[in-house]
């Protein structure tokens, strides 16, 4: 996706209600102070030095082995000088954000997790950098903000985004790919966006947007982005399943790139979770189970010494629990899809429901936008309908209701969408239809209700309906989606008042 379909998605959200987060006050402040022609040590001092709670955090990492200082320092002036005001600037951002961006586990969503692992991985790109002689100020904030669109994401629409999350687990896709799918847009895409309207540099925003596809970034942040997508591996070792595997890809990997041995590998793993440890205090973050990798095999050697199984039996158990999961994934799989069927779908006609309706609309508009394509919408309702009702009661009414639904199903291709907007009001999204074949599926529509009978206390019912659409051509550019549904709607009166069982369209006015 490109930078100007990035903000287009994000101005969509904000124009459909969305809120998304502001810096922190402290933080901009600290930006504005660093981003002058000349920059004070005294001021930016002065800043920090306000929060009693972040000076003191930041006296303590000045003062951790993570910058291994010769001497104590005992005042923000004083780490200015020893440190400089970049890195400076980087750590008090670091708990500045961290400190906002945090909240209780809230439907499924785990903060102290997600901030544990961006620590880690944040120590694990400090610590590579400095093992390749690739170091540089802005490494750790970068890391440390690398997935902040995921929470941007999971606070700004959070029902939408736990559904990525839990379609990830299901599928075992990568993040990016259900995200896309799902919301048009991914979380680094997102993160690299708002930092950069923070006013955060591209030496950090950059490398954020192409960290799962360095070779794609411009050049002078390849080499970053690259960085970041090995310390995301170093923090999933920590912090995800099968850590055996991944410690393989990430020897393979560093060895391939780097020339680093297996030794130099093994011992950077283990700093990663000795030094995050620290760093995880400072952040007032709990560690949880975060133990050194070798630790760990030692553990599991004695574990699996005192099982005292054979290989035979460990192959065999381990066949049976995959089994186990591969079924319960796929039963888990078949409910979630028949609960978001649910939700989409009306209880009377089992068409699709208005929200479902709304939510295609936008993705159809996203989607002729991207692909300079053209799709058309149809509106209908049901001639006459209350005195169906009247004459022949609500049930019955139902009952021609759901006949349609049927009638217009057996109408529309697989691609279409069809949805009952409300009461006798009916919707057609039409992909890849232009306007000569929105004026023919129109017609063929309204023919096959009218040719429609309903038995009701065995005399045949029949109905007619108006009809209304509209084409959203190649070319429209950028559209709002009531100005879209409204000429649909108007076209529909207009065959209402034309004399009903007819159809009308009208242009889309640009």
């Amino acid at each position: 996706m490109t930078a100007t379909d990035v903000q287009n998605r994000i101005d969509q959200m904000i124009a459909d209600g969305v809120k998304l987060p502001s810096p922190p006050a402290i933080a901009v402040r600290i930006l504005n102070a660093v981003q002058q022609e000349e920059p004070s040590l005294n001021e930016l001092a002065k800043i920090i030095s306000s929060d009693p709670a972040l000076t003191a955090k930041m006296l303590r990492v000045a003062n951790s082995g993570f910058y291994a200082l010769k001497y104590k320092v005992t005042s923000i002036s004083k780490a200015l000088t020893v440190l400089g005001v970049n890195i400076l600037k980087n750590i008090a951002l670091s708990f500045v954000i961290a400190q906002e961006m945090r909240g209780p586990v809230d439907q499924g969503f785990d903060f102290d997790y997600f901030w544990r692992r961006s620590v880690t991985a944040a120590v694990a790109a400090e610590l590579l950098a400095e093992q390749i002689d690739r170091r540089s100020d802005d490494t750790f904030v970068t890391a440390l903000l690398s997935d902040i669109g995921v929470l941007i994401l999971h606070q700004a629409i959070p029902e939408e985004y736990m559904r990525v999350i839990a379609e990830k687990k299901l599928c075992g896709e990568s993040a990016s790919i259900v995200e896309t799918r799902l919301l048009g847009i991914t979380h680094s895409e997102m993160g690299a966006a708002i930092l950069e309207r923070w006013d955060l540099p591209a030496s950090i925003c950059q490398p954020i947007l192409y960290q799962h596809s360095p070779q794609q970034a411009p050049e002078q942040y390849q080499e970053s982005a690259e960085i970041l997508q090995i310390a995301d591996h170093l923090s999933s070792i920590y912090h995800d399943p099968n850590c055996g595997e991944k410690v393989r890809r990430l020897q393979q990997q560093l060895t391939n790139r780097f020339e680093l041995s297996d030794e130099q590998i093994l011992q950077l793993v283990d700093s990663v979770a000795n030094r995050s440890l620290d760093i995880l205090a400072t952040f007032e973050i709990d560690p949880g189970d975060l133990k050194p990798y070798s630790q760990m095999l030692q553990e599991a050697n004695e574990e699996l010494g005192r099982l005292n199984l054979s290989y035979e039996q460990l192959v065999m158990e381990l066949k049976g629990a995959k089994e186990e999961t591969d079924r319960l994934a796929a039963e888990l799989r078949e409910a979630n899809s028949k609960l978001r069927e649910l939700v989409f779908r009306d209880g009377l006609t089992g068409l699709y429901n208005h929200r479902y309706f709304q939510e295609m609309v936008d993705r159809e508009i996203d989607r002729a936008e991207r692909y300079r394509t053209t799709f058309s919408l149809i509106m209908f309702d049901i001639d006459f309908f209350k005195k169906v009702n009247d004459t022949h009661g609500h049930p019955n009414g139902d009952l021609v209701l759901m006949n349609i639904a049927h009638v217009v199903q057996n109408a529309v291709r697989p691609s279409d969408i069809v949805a009952r907007y409300g009461g006798e009001e009916f919707a057609v999204i039409l992909p890849e239809t232009d306007e000569s074949g929105l004026k023919i599926f129109a017609e063929r529509l309204r023919r096959s209700v009218e040719r429609m009978a309903t038995l009701i206390d065995r005399k045949e019912i029949q109905v007619t309906i108006s009809v209304g659409g509209t084409c959203y051509p190649a070319s429209a550019g950028k559209t709002d989606k009531k100005k879209i549904i409204d000429t649909a709607d108007h076209a529909l009166y207009a065959s209402k008042n034309a004399g009903r069982n007819c159809v009308t369209l009208l242009p889309l006015k640009l």
